[in-house]
């Protein structure tokens, strides 16, 4: 797993899956960049050791990606992995979910992932090497109720990796999901906030209630997502390409 030598860029690097992720790569060698709207949570994660360097932009902004792709790698050299993990998510009944809230949920969760990628591929496919994980999620191959429009875009990441390591299969690049079950980060934190103050339940029943589709019984890790991701962009996963690995509990 050693990562020696290696520039590797974190979209969503700041906290949860993002940061955990920003910190195994670090500690296998790798020069880690975070990326993410908020400045001070990057800050946290450099000072923490977690990344070499970070910057404050927005994956949805293509023009603006690649303008600072282009800086990061003037500075730090080019950026051998990519880990787009940027995301997020809106729950309601699909009647009740706007069109504008199907828009920001592929502008983000999947143009987010095109416009990083496209900032990035050029560079691999000239030095015949990379490595490119989407952050999906275990909403990418099944269905969940009253998060339509989060599904639908998780599953077009998935769609999107599989069509791309198939289009990079000869050059030396490989291009793989990573899907996550329910992780214990501050996103599903407030998740189960809501679900309490929306329906009156404990913090206990309403984690219960997400919990119950879940073999395992219990939230993955940050860190037990972190490792997946490492080992896709370590040189042991140089034949791994197009997949979509699970780590969700038994989930599938």
């Amino acid at each position: 797993m050693n990562l020696q030598g290696r520039h590797a860029l974190v979209t969503g690097g700041g906290r949860g899956i993002g940061r955990a992720v920003a910190a195994a790569l670090s500690a296998a060698g790798a020069q880690v960049t975070v990326v993410g709207r908020t400045e001070k949570p990057l800050q946290e994660a450099a000072a923490a050791g977690h990344a070499q360097g970070w910057i404050v932009a927005d994956v949805t902004q293509p023009e603006a990606m690649v303008d600072h792709m282009r800086v990061i790698e003037t500075v730090r050299g080019p950026i051998d992995i990519l880990v787009a993990n940027a995301g997020g998510a809106v729950s309601a009944p699909f009647a009740e979910t706007e069109p504008s809230q199907f828009r920001e949920m592929f502008e983000l969760n999947v143009m987010g992932v095109v416009h990083a990628t496209q900032a990035v591929l050029g560079g691999m496919i000239e030095r015949k090497s990379g490595r490119i994980v989407a952050i999906a999620s275990i909403a990418g191959v099944r269905g969940y109720g009253y998060v339509s429009a989060y599904c639908t875009a998780k599953h077009a990441v998935v769609g999107l990796v599989r069509s791309l390591a198939v289009e990079t299969a000869k050059t030396g690049v490989t291009v793989n999901a990573v899907c996550p079950g329910y992780t214990d980060t501050e996103m599903m934190r407030e998740a189960v906030s809501n679900i309490v103050a929306k329906t009156g339940r404990s913090r206990e029943q309403a984690e219960a209630a997400i919990l119950k589709s879940t073999p395992m019984d219990r939230f993955i890790k940050p860190e037990e997502v972190a490792a997946a991701v490492l080992y896709l962009c370590s040189p042991v996963a140089a034949a791994v390409t197009g997949t979509t690995l699970m780590v969700a509990g038994g989930e599938n």
